[in-house]
């Protein structure tokens, strides 16, 4: 399988195109990374890159350019709209295809390393590479900026970073690498210039204060366009989409009677969050990603699909013969995955035919209703089917790393609980929603027209499937886990999900 990874590197400089091609350029001279795209904001004083490529290669791209922005950026006379703590602030990694988030964790620490060792610049580790439950969050490592920071670390032990002597570089700062999944940064424009209101907004939108989840929200001065923005990273669109964050932000813009100017995206959007924003305002009925012609081309050029009406046959094969090799994924976390997504889709189709019936007219919105959730929740767990491959294959790269010092049996031992940890998080999270989608098939079944009853029963049948095959591989990775208090919980849930499907299904036989 092919290995992806992408980094979008944050640079404290956005005014001075000539520094900023001459960083964008050592990155792009590393063989196997492409620069997707790289942009800059004059008031935010800040660029950002994105690059793709092979992990080892994006790696080495990464710390170069962190080189390279040690030589050209001097943040004691640098400043901008946007906090910062370093000429190249933040360095995150992010899994596309083929790695996990853990290999991506292994990533950043390799970077964080190599930063320290070349240019001794002091690295703060955060989100999924963070070592300190404090750290996860951005916001908490650079509390007091360059300034602040440059100042406390030498006083506060708690302050030190993780690679690195408690000091920062006299001009160069501090970095933060980590890894995350994919993010979206999006700013909303208001046609005010008070920040106050701005940042009034993010405060109500932001999760941390008990907004839209997976929000991170400021508000920042645009001074050179006499605005103030809503900056928002969206950390799961898939939770919090960006007609939802956007409604919101207009929302609580309006209690303060001002409107929006415009919004804009920093960096590269994944085509399925403009479908889903596509989807909102349009209100397209029983859209389907199929319906975008480059996904369409992207199928049939990957062979998913063969030109005219393939057989029902031919476009599951694939993933049969996949199953059938003598490797140890895709295996019987994948399996229960599609089962689930089997179930799910199974109640898509049931609830769309139901609504179209006249004699079902009075659970109309109730089946459209249930059809949305049952296409969102077929669409995750055809997407676990790959993490599930993706985590157990962390999980054997981990028992691979060199164990030979007492540092790299260190890294080696935490890489190796990180990896079951995730191996036992992905095929949890199927048990839990293939649950959902077993119970809501059963609450499906009075809405629907009796000659769909069988469609019902098989889709129950396979959610149930789906819970007991995910719990199993659950069960074998929980056996290596040291934590106990984990273990106790996860057996304690996994004892709940099995209760929900064996008492269902005996007050159904009733």
């Amino acid at each position: 399988m092919k290995q992806i990874v992408e980094c979008v590197p944050n640079f404290s400089e956005g005014r001075d195109t000539s520094k900023v091609e001459a960083i964008v350029a050592a990155m792009r001279g590393v063989p196997g990374v492409y620069v997707l795209a790289h942009e800059s904001d004059a008031d935010h004083n800040r660029s950002v890159a994105t690059l793709a490529g092979e992990p080892e290669a994006i790696v080495e791209a990464a710390v170069r350019g962190v080189g390279k922005a040690a030589q050209l950026i001097d943040l004691t006379r640098q400043t901008g709209a946007h906090p910062r703590i370093g000429a190249t602030d933040v360095v995150p990694f992010v899994p596309i295809e083929g790695v996990t988030i853990e290999d991506c964790v292994i990533l950043a620490k390799k970077a964080a390393c190599e930063i320290w060792e070349r240019y001794r610049i002091p690295v703060y580790l955060y989100e999924a590479a963070a070592q300190r439950p404090e750290r996860t969050n951005l916001e908490n490592i650079r509390k007091g900026q360059f300034e602040g920071l440059r100042e406390e670390v030498l006083r506060n032990p708690d302050r030190a970073p993780d690679v690195g002597e408690p000091r920062l570089h006299p001009t160069a700062g501090a970095t933060v690498v980590g890894a995350r999944k994919f993010l979206i940064a999006f700013n909303v424009n208001l046609d005010t210039p008070d920040v106050a209101i701005a940042k009034a907004i993010a405060k109500a939108v932001r999760f941390s204060s008990g907004g839209l989840p997976c929000v991170k929200a400021m508000g920042v001065d645009l001074r050179g366009r006499n605005l103030a923005q809503v900056s928002m990273n969206l950390t799961d669109f898939e939770r919090t989409p960006v007609h939802r964050a956007f409604e919101e932000v207009k929302r609580e813009a309006a209690r303060h009677g001002v409107g929006i100017a415009g919004s804009e995206i920093i960096g590269l959007i994944p085509r399925r969050a403009i479908e889903m924003t596509a989807d909102f305002y349009l209100k397209v009925e029983n859209f389907s990603p199929n319906q975008v012609l480059e996904n369409r081309l992207e199928e049939l050029l990957r062979g998913k699909a063969a030109p005219g009406s393939p057989s029902l046959a031919a476009i599951v094969e694939p993933f049969l013969n996949a199953v059938a090799q003598p490797t140890v994924t895709p295996g019987g976390g994948s399996v229960a995955a599609l089962a689930g997504a089997l179930g799910a889709s199974l109640g898509q189709m049931v609830a769309g035919l139901s609504q179209k019936k006249k004699s079902l007219a009075a659970h109309s919105e109730a089946l459209s209703g249930a059809a949305k959730e049952f296409k969102q929740a077929s669409r995750s767990l055809t997407d676990a089917i790959d993490r599930d491959a993706a985590s157990f294959e962390s999980v054997m790269a981990a028992y691979k790393l060199p164990h030979e010092t007492p540092e790299e049996l260190r890294i080696r031992d935490r890489a190796i609980e990180q990896g079951l940890v995730r191996a036992i998080e992905v095929p949890l999270d199927v048990a839990r929603k293939a649950a959902e989608v077993f119970e809501k098939l059963g609450q499906l079944e009075p809405m629907s027209s009796p000659s769909m009853l069988s469609d019902i029963r098989v889709g129950r049948l396979m959610a149930a499937a789906a819970v007991r095959g995910a719990l199993e591989n659950v069960a074998i990775n929980l056996e290596a886990i040291a934590d106990a208090g984990f273990a106790s919980r996860v057996r304690a849930e996994a004892l709940s999900l099995t209760s929900r499907i064996v008492e269902s299904t005996v007050a159904a036989d009733r």
